[in-house]
């Protein structure tokens, strides 16, 4: 046998084909990408606004399969806006797109925050395991691109439309004393030809073969998500611009190339409930600008490995069990908003996660400690046991699907009895869909997502025996609205709505890349 594929190697000449990578990279909420390659490993950070801890980095070995390896900050802040205190909220602000880079052995990762009015640096000499030293100043400069030129100055560009720049004091303090910001390019969008639509923003700057280039998104009227470049000899211009990219709204990010001198542009597309999401196309040098894509496509496949899936390296499953010396949770986890310590454990009751309430809240949106993980496409499905046996009156706890028009399946306790419940917001106001009642006080939820082809649905399902389970309430439609901007995400929650100090004990969250509708 083995002689017999040896002569078919050696009398086949075509070509092996090896399994390749597939647009998009990472079917996921990822968006506002800057990525860096430090030797033969790629790091990239992005944006989770609201959510605690926040700017997400992680790094790949072949720019296709990610691992989470860490976030910038634990806490952006301690305003009410943040700790969703007196009906005060942060969703779809927080920090917003930020800028990664790598300078004499220094990793620096910057973002800013609307909601503080900042601009941030973080440093760390180790991005896998930091610390993160923290520097803030304001204002808060938007879309910003920090940038260390070849004389050792360090800049931002930032702005929208109206593109400029400020200098930096050498250790990166704050703004260089003196310094005046200074308008590099009066109108980034020209390009597209954008009259009334989205200004150019989203500015990311690098420096190839001696000359600048700037990367943009605009969107002009009528249109879709385009990418403009600009290049330059010097920082200050004059550029020169045209369209860079346009093709499925793929656009906003920057460029990255491997060890072997090929080139990508890494972009992302705005796709329903599940976010915006990575894609990469080809770049190639003529005449000294980047070409991007096939043809001016997006290619369906890449030149790349294939990818391994989401799993665990974006979302993982969790049996809340831990051994000594780990992290009390894994890093595939956010908090909505900053969370309150005192009011989550995992010691109380070993191998669970318990959520206990402190306060009255009016709804789940502002409820504190919701546990969230991504949801993934093109479909995923999220599973939990719930025991609701400390539950007091009028607390609801459960399995959620977090944006703005949410969907909820878990335990209420109505008149001191247990009533399993799905609700979804409906005009507006959260609407008990399906109720029925329980005998029993531990139940196992499940949610599953079907984001192919845009669909953009959920169904909620429940079972007594983890054996049997059964639909409950009605489909969740999934549109990604712009108030909370961000993609659906699976949520553990628990909040009172009559008395605090009820706790809910969760046993398990089990993440799945495939729909298991019985």
């Amino acid at each position: 046998m083995i002689r017999l594929l040896l002569s078919f190697l050696l009398l086949y000449s075509g070509p092996i084909l090896l399994a390749q990578a597939q647009n998009p990279v990472i079917y996921a909420d990822v968006p506002d990408l800057s990525m860096i390659r430090v030797g033969n490993t790629y790091y990239m950070s992005s944006t989770t606004m609201h959510m605690s801890p926040g700017l997400p980095l992680m790094k790949s070995t072949d720019l296709v399969n990610w691992q989470l390896i860490g976030y910038a900050y634990d806490r952006l802040g301690e305003l009410d806006e943040l700790n969703l205190n007196h009906g005060k909220s942060t969703y779809g602000r927080g920090s917003w797109a930020s800028s990664l880079r790598y300078h004499k052995g220094t990793y620096y990762v910057t973002t800013f925050a609307q909601t503080t009015g900042k601009t941030y640096i973080y440093s760390t000499k180790n991005i896998e395991k930091g610390p993160w030293k923290e520097v803030s100043f304001q204002p808060s400069y938007h879309d910003h691109s920090l940038f260390f030129d070849d004389d050792g100055r360090v800049y931002m560009i930032y702005g929208g439309g109206k593109l400029k720049m400020i200098e930096l004091a050498a250790d990166l303090s704050g703004v260089k004393p003196g310094t005046t910001e200074q308008v590099i390019i009066e109108n980034a969008s020209t390009p597209s030809g954008t009259e009334g639509g989205l200004p150019a923003e989203g500015s990311q700057v690098f420096r190839v073969n001696g000359k600048y280039y700037l990367f943009n998104i605009t969107w002009p009227k009528g249109g879709m998500r385009t990418v403009v470049i600009h290049r330059a000899d010097k920082l200050t211009g004059p550029w020169e611009g045209k369209v860079g990219f346009q093709d499925l709204g793929v656009a906003q990010g920057g460029l990255i190339d491997t060890p072997e001198g090929k080139w990508y542009a890494y972009l992302f597309r705005d796709f329903g409930g599940v976010g915006r999401i990575p894609y990469l196309v080809p770049v190639e040098w003529k005449e000294g600008w980047p070409v991007l894509g096939e043809h001016g496509k997006v290619p369906e496949k890449l030149d790349l490995p294939a990818s391994k899936g989401l799993i665990p390296g974006i979302v993982a499953s969790d049996e809340f069990s831990r051994k000594k010396g780990e992290a009390a949770l894994p890093l595939v986890w956010q908090w909505n908003h900053n969370p309150e310590p005192k009011l989550w454990s995992l010691n109380q009751r070993r191998g669970y996660l318990r959520l206990t309430t402190n306060r009255i809240d009016t709804s789940f949106t502002q409820a504190r400690n919701t546990l969230t993980q991504r949801t993934i496409g093109p479909e995923s499905s999220a599973m939990t046991a719930l025991d609701a046996s400390q539950l007091k009156e009028g607390d609801f706890a459960g399995l959620g699907l977090l944006q703005k028009e949410y969907g909820l399946v878990g335990v209420k306790i109505n008149q001191g009895k247990p009533v399993l419940t799905m609700v979804k917001l409906k005009a507006g106001k959260a609407t008990d869909i399906q109720s029925i009642p329980l005998t029993q006080s531990t139940v196992y939820l499940k949610a599953e997502c079907d984001f192919r082809n845009r669909k953009d649905t959920a169904l909620f399902y429940y079972s007594l025996d983890n054996k049997t389970w059964t639909p409950i309430g009605e489909p969740l439609k999934m549109p990604y609205t712009i108030p909370h901007f961000m993609g659906y995400r699976f949520g553990l929650f628990m909040y009172a709505t009559q008395q605090p100090g009820g706790s809910a004990d969760f046993d398990y969250f089990r993440i799945s890349d495939t729909l298991t509708r019985p």
